[in-house]
């Protein structure tokens, strides 16, 4: 299997999606520009910047006992939220039973400074959703300050292999010794199944290098303030993505596949020759453009001619699915059986691809036989272990319904890309003026590509122009690097908001 995971470090955005065997399996966009408008705007975790895995100093505003939650400002618009289970490492209980969620005043009380981590970015109107337990990833081992001991990926599943890695992390822990956090425990990853007790050892020492300065920081800080970042979106995909199965990683900026290369060095040398800079002919993504634009459109085609259609409410995201024209020559089971099957396997890839959480219902063709049900269960599990975000699935119901549900950790693409409209043929969003811009500021990247040094004219909406103005001298100098040193912006009523006009002089 030829599995390329593909990096779109353009000037406002970074793009890396997972293509295995030419087929787009997995897609992670993350915002850049912005970043530098105002402490509470760098990290506010909206329009498409993540700051899930940063750690905070916050101030506990408001403890809610009918909610079990407490309410911490840690410098964002909104307050984080705090459930009682994520907080229970910080009681401080006689016979405290780590299986037994204690009363959220048990562990913080109102105006105490706390140490938190986002697992959650704010989504909607909710603020970010804020763990005390903390953790650092590495490539082979999570770092868990304040639980000791060994615990391992639930992807490992093989009751000899748990043992030995088990065995393995105790042995880690033993040998090493003041290089380490002391007390602390480890989560072991999937990659580290095939690490020696040397790499998983070089790994947490990179793992205690990182801790130590936030406890340095949480010295002198005051509440709010932000004392960890996780890893860049490039390093963050190195360290997460890429696996000794991975065939390349294909990068499209100079700097970025340096600093790819760089953290090869730092903890994946086994990896660095798998790295490439991209340099054309066209652009990195120019394949698998089209099928990420479809990714904000209900309707998914399915090979037989069927269709899912894939609609999101504030409650739960529907999933309907529906044969089409197809008619098996078998009769109406088998013609049910085998959309159904496509369905399901097409259904873990779109949950991926468009970033959909929370509660997924799907609407299956009715099937009268058992077997034929199990089938259909078993290709939809499948489909969803390929999935890194923690997946559930209930039996099917008498009426052909089966519930899903997946952890939310960030707004669906849909939300990224789009927002509502109510004049819009029908579709019921539109493009935001962001997701246009973005869309002109890579325009405009491959056409000085095309005529290096030659000056750029864009001709857009008045409201996506006065969007590229606000943010008018880091996208000049984010382009500059990329070789558009001159261009020139026009509010032009002729467009509509999706269109535009770039232009080489």
């Amino acid at each position: 299997m030829q599995k390329d995971v593909l990096i779109n470090a353009g000037a406002g955005e970074i793009r890396v999606a997972v293509v295995e065997d030419g087929r787009l399996q997995d897609l992670m966009i993350e915002r850049t520009i912005g970043l530098d408008d105002g402490p509470r705007r760098k990290t506010d975790g909206r329009s498409g910047h993540s700051i899930i895995g940063n750690i905070m100093l916050g101030r506990v505003q408001r403890v809610l006992p009918g909610m079990q939650a407490a309410f911490v400002d840690v410098g964002l618009e909104r307050a984080g939220f705090l459930g009682a289970r994520e907080a229970r490492c910080l009681a401080d209980l006689p016979g405290y039973d780590e299986e037994r969620t204690p009363k959220i005043s048990e562990c913080v009380h109102e105006g105490e400074e706390i140490l938190v981590q986002v697992v959650k970015d704010p989504i909607g109107d909710k603020g970010a959703r804020l763990s005390a337990n903390i953790t650092i990833p590495g490539r082979l081992a999570v770092l868990v300050p304040n639980t000791p001991g060994v615990a391992l990926s639930r992807r490992i599943e093989e009751d000899g292999e748990r043992d030995r890695m088990l065995a393995l992390g105790e042995q880690m822990i033993a040998e090493g010794g003041d290089r380490l956090v002391p007390g602390a425990g480890y989560i072991l990853r999937t990659a580290a199944i095939e690490a020696t007790i040397a790499d998983l050892k070089e790994d947490a020492e990179r793992l205690a290098e990182a801790w130590r300065p936030v406890l340095a920081r949480r010295q002198q800080a005051r509440a709010p303030a932000t004392l960890y970042h996780d890893l860049d979106p490039v390093e963050r995909t190195m360290r997460d993505t890429v696996r000794s199965h991975t065939s390349r990683v294909v990068v499209d900026d100079a700097a970025a596949y340096e600093a790819a290369r760089a953290y090869c060095r730092r903890a994946m040398p086994e990896a660095e020759d798998k790295v490439e800079l991209f340099t054309g002919p066209g652009a990195l993504f120019d394949a698998i453009e089209d099928e990420i634009a479809q990714l904000t459109v209900p309707k998914v085609p399915l090979p037989s001619g069927g269709w899912i259609t894939v609609e999101g409410t504030e409650a739960l995201t529907a999933v309907d699915v529906n044969s089409g024209s197809f008619t098996a020559s078998t009769g109406l089971e088998e013609t049910s059986l085998r959309v159904n099957l496509e369905a399901a396997d097409e259904i873990g890839r779109q949950v991926r691809l468009r970033g959909i959480g929370g509660l997924i219902v799907v609407d299956f063709i009715h099937l009268g036989q058992a077997a034929n049900i199990e089938k259909v269960l078993d290709t939809l599990a499948e489909s969803l272990s390929k999935d890194h975000t923690p997946t559930q699935i209930s039996p099917m119901s008498e009426f052909g319904l089966v519930e899903i549900t997946r952890k939310r950790v960030r707004d669906p693409l849909v939300k990224l890309m789009s927002e509502c409209c109510r004049s819009c043929n029908g579709h019921g969003r539109k493009r935001t003026k962001e997701s246009v811009a973005l869309e002109i500021i890579r325009s405009i990247e491959q056409a000085a590509a095309a005529a290096p040094g030659k000056p750029i004219a864009v001709r857009a909406s008045a409201e996506v122009v006065r969007w590229l103005d606000d943010h008018g001298e880091e996208i000049r100098n984010a382009l500059a690097r990329r070789g558009a040193t001159r261009v020139a912006f026009e509010a032009n009523d002729a467009f509509a908001r999706e269109g535009f006009d770039v232009t080489t002089l």
